[in-house]
């Protein structure tokens, strides 16, 4: 039986400061955050009912609230490449999918968002941690 495990991160509604915005332009008025990180299966079939044998994820999610409230961004891809680079301090995390949205896209509208997504895939997180990680 082949097992797959993630742990799903979805709509997380983040508290940053992202880009540099002339009058008139659209500020987007929040930030939304979707991770999905691959882990072992063992962490989620287990035997015995204790955090001993899980993905304890919390402090993660600190770490990313810690990230996002760390300074002004120019860029989205910049606290996305952090967010990662603290998803690779994780040996249980096997890969990720991060996407990173902002609305609403046009003034006056009020609707739709507009982000990045990357997805990165076992080797390349491996290789990611064997070269110092990112941050």
């Amino acid at each position: 039986m082949a097992c797959e495990a993630k742990v799903a991160l979805r709509d997380f509604k983040i508290s940053t400061q992202i880009g540099t915005y002339a009058p008139g332009d659209c500020v987007p008025d929040q930030h939304v955050l979707d991770l999905v990180l691959w882990i072992g299966s063992d962490s989620v079939l287990i035997a015995q009912d204790a955090m001993a044998h899980v993905f304890d994820y919390d402090p993660l999610v600190c770490e990313i609230e810690r990230l996002a409230g760390d300074g002004h961004y120019e860029t989205q891809e910049r606290l996305m490449t952090r967010i990662v680079g603290a998803c690779a301090g994780y040996q249980a995390i096997q890969a990720l999918d991060i996407y990173l949205r902002k609305s609403p896209v046009r003034t006056g509208t009020g609707t739709g968002s507009l982000g990045m997504r990357l997805y990165i895939d076992p080797q390349s997180l491996e290789a990611m941690r064997e070269g110092g990680g990112l941050g």
